[in-house]
């Protein structure tokens, strides 16, 4: 049995509320990814997303077993680690007296937590040297949500989502090419499908449901963009 699990686990939302889903990778003592999974929520928030992507990685990990969870989520970390003890004096109700938020989430994760041996570590989101766990979970939720389909090693998946590599600022675009029709491919001939529901491209601009959007290294978008990436 493994002496210490460490794993990354991470939410997104594609307009907050909007598309979203969960996702969680989990490594071996000396870090390497061994298995990962990812499912969608439909519309939600993106906090929302964040702690049912702890709820999850809590429930498929052995609750015997030590583990170090990275999360880029400041607000599921401190819900977790500094709120929920005063939220439970307080009958579930924040210090200005309103209802907790997500509290159902937040019981349930307080549920998994008891007795269990979790050190909860801060990785800050979308870094280009950033903490490589982390930046899979990330893609693996950004995929999910935009997909809204189940992946993962329990789905079959043979390989880990490859994370978007990050752009100085200065180099990203403000708007897909001018005077390019879209192609009926993506980059490096990625197929193009319709999307379920609106996001936003790299390129920074929104598509609707229903547009064709194409996958490059950055992410979902508009098929120009990802030919161009």
């Amino acid at each position: 049995m493994s002496e210490l699990i460490i794993a990354a686990c991470d939410g997104a939302s594609k307009g907050n509320p909007g598309p979203a889903a969960w996702a969680w990778v989990v490594a071996d003592a000396t870090g390497a990814p061994e298995r990962w999974e990812a499912g969608p929520l439909g519309r939600a928030t993106n906090n929302i997303a964040e702690l049912t992507a702890l709820e999850q990685l809590l429930e498929a990990t052995d609750p015997a077993v030590p583990m170090q969870v990275r999360m880029d989520s400041q607000y599921a970390m401190n819900a977790v680690t500094k709120w929920l003890p005063g939220w439970k004096r307080n009958g579930w109700k924040t210090s200005s007296g309103s209802p907790v938020a997500n509290r159902e989430l937040v019981i349930r994760i307080d549920e998994l937590l008891a007795g269990r041996s979790v050190e909860f570590r801060y990785v800050p989101a979308h870094q280009e040297n950033g903490d490589p766990l982390n930046a899979i979970a990330d893609q693996a939720a950004s995929d999910a949500a935009v997909q809204q389909q189940a992946a993962g090693t329990a789905h079959g998946a043979e390989s880990l989502p490859v994370p978007a590599p990050r752009e100085p600022s200065a180099a990203r675009r403000t708007g897909p090419p001018k005077n390019r029709k879209p192609r009926s491919s993506g980059a490096a001939g990625a197929p193009t499908i319709k999307a379920k529901f609106a996001g936003r491209c790299p390129c920074g601009q929104s598509y609707a449901a229903g547009e064709k959007i194409s996958k490059s290294e950055r992410g979902w978008g508009h098929p120009a963009c990802a030919a161009t990436a």
